[in-house]
């Protein structure tokens, strides 16, 4: 075995080495849940799950920041909204590690600099793929752009579908949950919230 650049130990295929403790853990949940966990189909289902879910926690490896550490000065003047939208993500509710799938609407005022719009999304990414409830995840997306990009404003809105409400327990599909976080200029002044509303399409509430 080899390690990673994230440290990770790497079996000869490439494949993420799955310690034989993690293997067990999922072992043990299939078979409570009814199954044979030695039965052809469910054999290799445990490394599986142990190297996908390493792949969903990916964020926690990272520091969604960095990403916005190279800026451009030269933007011709320009000094109006910047919104990047409909962000597709996917993420897993910290309470039951169900599936979270949304988008997100990103969106900044600059003051004198402006970051690649693919970094926005990067930023996302970065904090989605962690457990997580969604009303935190708007809130780190939306106070890692204003401490990093100091803007005059930020505005982050997040529209997704919970597995663990739509699958589970109440089990109520086709229902989204809306959050938002406004900073600076957004919060501050009706006018310009009401613009990056319209702007990302939810009616300038």
């Amino acid at each position: 075995m080899t390690a990673s650049d994230d440290g990770d130990l790497v079996e000869a295929d490439g494949k993420i080495a799955v310690p034989p403790h993690v293997a067990a853990a999922i072992e043990t949940l299939i078979a409570w849940a009814g199954d044979d966990p030695a039965r052809e189909g469910l054999r290799d289902t445990p490394r599986r799950v142990a190297r996908a879910w390493k792949e969903y926690c990916a964020g926690y490896g990272e520091d969604p920041g960095r990403h916005l550490s190279r800026v451009f000065e030269e933007v011709g003047g320009y000094d109006e909204i910047v919104l990047l939208k409909d962000i597709p993500f996917q993420s897993h509710c910290e309470h039951h590690m169900a599936p979270i799938i949304g988008r997100a609407h990103i969106a900044y005022l600059p003051r004198n600099h402006v970051v690649g719009i693919s970094k926005l999304a990067r930023v996302l990414h970065g904090y989605a793929r962690r457990l997580q409830v969604q009303e935190r995840l708007t809130a780190e997306v939306a106070d890692c752009i204003w401490t990093h990009l100091k803007p005059l404003g930020v505005a982050v809105v997040i529209e997704a579908t919970h597995a663990c409400m739509t699958a589970r327990g109440v089990r109520t599909p086709g229902v989204a949950m809306v959050t938002s976080r406004m900073m600076g200029a957004f919060r501050d002044d009706e006018r310009s919230r009401k613009e990056v509303l319209a702007l990302i399409g939810v009616g300038g509430r």
